[in-house]
Parts: structure tokens; C-alpha cells; sequence
């Protein structure tokens, strides 16, 4: 029996194991690329928390280009999915083929605008906080920049090997990615002395390599055979490939304007409060705020990992007629996504100083480790309603819905996660920064509340129909 065709008969549990737990491992070693750099960087005496700051002030931006290859990529598995599902070989074919050329051409966009106004983005994220802090920043984005097409590549590639079977393939073209970082960091870092130049070469090479590997699978697909034709761009497959991946890059974009949002909040109540007002003092709360969101990016890619893991398995039964399976499935996932959430919470509550050590706090002021402990408490103490959140918008965007998943997305990304971050610190001070991200999760599990017994309402109607 074909792989695909295993996905209508398959146990749930079964095929959530074999799908979601490479997605899970590709993702975090994806995000691993970021944190490795920052360890290192942390843990080098020349260049402390004035590199971690400048990693900081880099990291949102490296989330654009994730947040456009996800978007291209989970859109293209959801189609591919859906259509193969329905007997569509040829739309799923068409469907890769269009996202390989937006990949290219996006991530061919992305780093020229990248390279060209590097200082005004740079500023924009808040690199200015102090001058040491914008050249560090300066010198890692030029850098990072380079590798943004590989970059983008390799991520809009995995979904896509994922949707023709091979999860595998896919957690391992990650992984080798990664492994290449991690052995080149403390080369280029502690042996060469290269800095934050350093850092993003080790990157870089490793996204070179992931991408290749990419590439080579992407050339012998089982499911799907790739030919010119593939190639030619159709406005009808890329507007749908889009849309059903819209939610994808809501769910990495949020990252990029909250974090816009703070940076630049966190500079201008810094320089009001008593402590981080001080010069030698005024990067900590940029340093601290990006660890605290290096750990809420491993957790999130795990809720998105496992339900990100499910567009295949989803999309196929709804294109097969399976509403039930899709149904069984969805009760699942919300259970394990709160459950991630709930173990997140428990760490970051009882361990904010062992979280705070692997990124070099030893070297750093008491004011350092005081804010942080805070920092893990507070901006995270509603992370089970995080991933359950999460969790429902990428299951609502593989069957179909991509609408209300983008519209919910929206809501909680731009007006709650921007709008708060905005809002608080100006009757909290820094605390307020702190504060916007549990208050959002909670307005949003409101609205997901609603959405998901409407899930199950669509979902039961059209069970009993089939």
C-alpha cells in the first residue's frame, strides 16, 4: 500500500508519532540555530550581553524569512495533502513546483531589502539601545542576511518532503543542518575569534547544507513527479497555496512584531527606570527579554511541530472523506498541546535561575539575574493556553478553514500580541512589557473557546452525513 493511502487506515496515534515527532525535531533544530549562536555568544568574555542584546535585536528578523518559507511551505503540504487525497496528482505536483519559485523569489526579495536598509531595520528592532549594542547587531545581520536564501530554502522544502511521506528525511536534513552550526560556533567563536561574524557563518553553513539536501530530495519525490510545467507559476494554486499556509506565517510573524513592539518599548522605559537607565546597565532588560523568548520559541515549536506534523494526516482524510478520523485526531491534539504547555510552566516557574545559566548569567550584574527570574515568571506563566492556542489555528488551517484560522490568528497577533505590548509598559513601566504576552493568551483562548466547539459541531455534522 502507497504511503499516503496508510493515512486513512493507520491508528491516530500511530501516525501522529510518525509525523508530528519529526516535524517537532525539525523544528526545534531549526530554532536551534538562533539559540546555539546566543549560548555561545553569551558565553564569550568579548562580548557578553552586548552580543546577546545585538542576537536579540537580529532574531525577529531572521523570523521573517522563517514566517515566509512556513507560510509557502505548510500551504504547498496542506495542497499537496488535500489534492492527492482527492486523486489530484496533478494540482500536487503543480502545487511544489509554484512554491519552490516563490521560495527563490521571495528569499531572493527578502535579502536584497535586507542588505540595502540594514540600518534602518536594525534601528527599527531596536539596535540603538547603545553604540557597542548597534555595532554587534550591524556585523551578525550583515552576515545572517547572506545566508537567507538557503535559509528559506531548506524551511519551505521540509513541509513539503513531509506531505510525500518522508518525515524522516526531513527531521534529518534539519538535523544536519544544526549539527553543522553547532561544531562550527566554538570554532569560529572561541578559536578564530571571529565574533558575531563568527556566529553567522556557522549559520549560514549549515543552512547551505540543509538546503542542499533539500534540494536533492525535492528532485526524486515518490508521490509526486516534478517537470517545466511544475514550474510555471498558476495564480489559482499559488492565491490557494498561500491562504492555507496564511496561518503558518501569523504563527511565526506574531514573534516579529511583538518583538519589534518590545525591543522599542524595553529602550524607552529602560532609560526611565532607576537601574537600566544607567549606560552600563541599559542592554540587560534587551539581553534578558530575547533568552526568555529563545525558550518560548523551543516550546512553540514543539506545539507547532505537533500540529503542523498532523497537515498531512488531516488533509488527506478530509480529501478521502474521513471527517471521523479528522475529528478523533483533533480531540488529541488539543489535549497534548495544553499538556506541553502545562510542562513549560512548571520549568520556567522552579527553574528561572537554571534557564538564566546556560546563557551566561555568571558574568552578568545581580540586576541581570533579578529581572530575568521575573522575565521567565511572568511573561510566561499562561504558556498552556499558548499552545493549545497554536495548536488551533494550524489544525483549522490543514482542514480547510484557512479563513477563520487567519482571521483568529490575526486577532491574537497583531491586535492583542502588538496592542498590549504597546499598552502596558505605558501604566506598568517594564513590567508591562512583561505582562503583554499571558494577558493576550487569555483574550485569544476566549475566541479559540468558541471556534473550537464550532470545530466539533462542523465536524460531527458532516460525520454523520459521510
Amino acid at each position: 500500500m502507497d504511503n499516503t493511502q496508510l493515512l486513512t487506515t493507520e491508528s491516530i496515534p500511530r501516525l501522529m508519532r510518525k509525523y508530528s515527532v519529526p516535524c517537532i525535531i525539525s523544528l526545534l533544530v531549526a530554532a536551534l540555530y538562533n539559540i546555539v549562536d546566543q549560548i555561545f555568544i553569551a558565553n564569550a568574555d568579548y562580548l557578553g550581553s552586548y552580543g546577546n542584546a545585538a542576537n536579540t535585536v537580529v532574531f525577529p528578523l531572521t523570523v521573517i524569512a522563517l514566517a515566509i518559507a512556513v507560510m509557502i511551505g505548510d500551504g504547498a503540504c496542506a495542497f499537496v495533502s488535500i489534492a492527492l487525497g482527492g486523486g489530484k496528482e496533478e494540482e500536487a505536483h503543480r502545487s511544489v513546483g509554484n512554491s519552490i519559485v516563490l521560495t527563490v523569489l521571495s528569499s531572493l526579495a527578502l535579502t536584497a531589502a535586507y542588505l540595502i536598509f540594514a540600518d534602518q531595520i536594525v534601528t527599527a528592532f531596536g539596535g540603538r539601545v547603545n553604540e557597542d549594542t548597534f555595532r554587534l547587531s550591524r556585523e551578525y545581520f550583515f552576515w545572517i542576511s547572506v545566508g537567507i536564501p538557503f535559509y528559506m530554502f531548506g524551511q519551505a522544502a521540509n513541509p513539503v518532503i513531509r506531505s510525500d511521506g518522508s518525515p524522516r528525511f526531513a527531521m534529518a536534513s534539519t538535523l544536519a543542518g544544526a549539527i553543522t552550526n553547532i561544531i562550527l560556533d566554538p570554532i569560529c567563536i572561541f578559536i578564530f575569534r571571529w565574533g558575531m561574524m563568527g556566529a553567522a557563518a556557522a549559520t549560514v553553513f549549515g543552512q547551505v547544507l540543509t538546503a542542499g539536501l533539500s534540494a536533492w530530495y525535492l528532485a526524486r519525490m515518490k508521490s509526486v513527479k516534478l517537470s517545466k510545467e511544475s514550474f510555471r507559476l498558476d495564480r489559482r494554486i499559488v492565491l490557494r497555496t498561500l491562504s492555507l499556509g496564511m496561518t503558518s506565517l501569523l504563527s511565526q510573524i506574531s514573534l516579529v512584531a511583538a518583538m519589534a513592539a518590545i525591543n522599542n518599548m524595553i529602550r524607552e522605559y529602560g532609560a526611565k527606570d532607576e537601574i537600566f537607565s544607567r549606560p552600563e546597565y541599559a542592554q540587560i532588560p534587551m539581553a534578558v527579554v530575547g533568552i526568555v523568548m529563545k525558550f518560548f520559541q523551543i516550546v512553540i515549536s514543539i506545539a507547532v511541530g505537533l500540529a503542523a506534523g498532523c497537515i498531512p494526516v488531516v488533509g488527506f482524510n478530509i480529501g478521502a472523506g474521513r471527517k471521523d478520523r479528522a475529528k478523533s485526531l483533533y480531540t488529541r491534539l488539543l489535549i497534548y498541546e495544553s499538556a506541553i504547555g502545562a510542562i513549560a510552566l512548571v520549568i520556567v516557574e522552579i527553574f528561572p535561575e537554571l534557564l538564566i545559566g546556560v546563557f551566561g548569567a555568571a558574568g552578568e550584574s545581580a540586576y541581570y539575574t533579578e529581572f530575568a527570574v521575573k522575565a521567565f515568571r511572568v511573561y510566561l506563566c499562561m504558556m498552556p493556553l499558548a499552545t493549545l492556542n497554536k495548536g488551533n489555528f494550524i489544525y483549522l488551517q490543514a482542514l480547510g478553514r484557512a479563513g477563520v484560522s487567519t482571521a483568529i490568528s490575526l486577532v491574537r497577533e497583531v491586535i492583542f500580541g502588538v496592542g498590549f505590548a504597546l499598552i502596558l509598559p505605558r501604566f506598568l513601566g517594564l513590567d508591562g512589557v512583561l505582562w503583554s504576552m499571558p494577558v493576550s493568551d487569555v483574550l485569544t483562548f476566549v475566541l479559540s473557546a468558541v471556534v473550537i466547539a464550532q470545530t466539533y459541531r462542523i465536524l460531527s455534522e458532516k460525520n454523520e452525513k459521510n
